[in-house]
């Protein structure tokens, strides 16, 4: 990477980890499963303190967790744990409640393992630019199909321009990101991700091109190429 630290601000992650990964027919929670020797968190997380602006991550877990202080990243003191909530946007919230002392924050899919350094370093760079904040994500390629509601069948296909897939890490500030979730949960809007809150009250987040093999692990298959695209990152950094 050619950027130094002092091209960035500092930065606090927040890792959303108190899922349990049901669509993964596992015995436990999705990030919890490994590659080669890490978990699938632990990898995340380690793509974010890979970058020096990136000075904290919170991991956000489930009150019933007893996974996450058996593994080494747990002692690392740049890490820290708190308690999450029922939904997406209340585990961020709690989140945000220790990442005081900054004015930017990162939010990273804990079972999203294959965050390249260039992607990260891209999104970064919007904070010169940017008082909204932006998401990465990668412009739709296949054709898309509306379904009939109820019903395995074809409605009508969507048009696929200006379609993209919404990938993490999302990048805002601080503040502006907790007053819009906590206006979108007081309000009841249906919050999928991060810049969904942001959408809801007004905002208009940029969107970054990211690399489309910056995957989320979600079903079963999705483990093995994880695996091969972090070997090819791997190789690619060690070249």
């Amino acid at each position: 990477m050619t950027n130094i630290a002092g091209s960035f601000p500092d930065v606090i992650a927040v890792v959303p980890a108190a899922g349990i990964g049901s669509r993964m027919l596992s015995d436990c929670p999705k990030q919890y499963l490994t590659i080669g020797h890490q978990t699938l968190l632990e990898h995340s997380i380690a793509s974010l303190l890979a970058h020096p602006a990136v000075t904290r991550v919170i991991v956000v877990l489930s009150p019933e967790d007893t996974q996450f202080c058996r593994l080494s990243v747990a002692s690392d003191k740049r890490v820290t744990c708190v308690a999450g909530g029922r939904q997406r946007a209340d585990s961020v919230l709690a989140g945000l409640q220790l990442a005081e002392g900054t004015g930017w924050v990162l939010v990273h899919d804990a079972a999203r393992p294959c965050l390249h350094p260039d992607d990260l370093a891209r999104l970064l760079a919007i904070t010169h630019t940017s008082r909204v904040g932006g998401i990465l994500a990668a412009p739709v390629r296949d054709t898309m199909k509306r379904g009939e509601p109820g019903t395995a069948a074809i409605a009508h296909t969507v048009e696929r321009n200006d379609l993209w897939h919404a990938l993490t890490p999302q990048l805002f500030p601080l503040e502006l990101l907790r007053r819009c979730l906590l206006r979108a949960l007081n309000e009841g809007a249906v919050i999928t991700d991060e810049a969904s809150a942001l959408e809801y009250c007004g905002y208009h987040p940029e969107l970054v091109m990211g690399r489309s093999d910056n995957i989320k692990v979600t079903r079963p298959e999705d483990l093995a190429l994880a695996a091969f695209y972090l070997t090819q990152l791997n190789n690619g950094e060690n070249a």
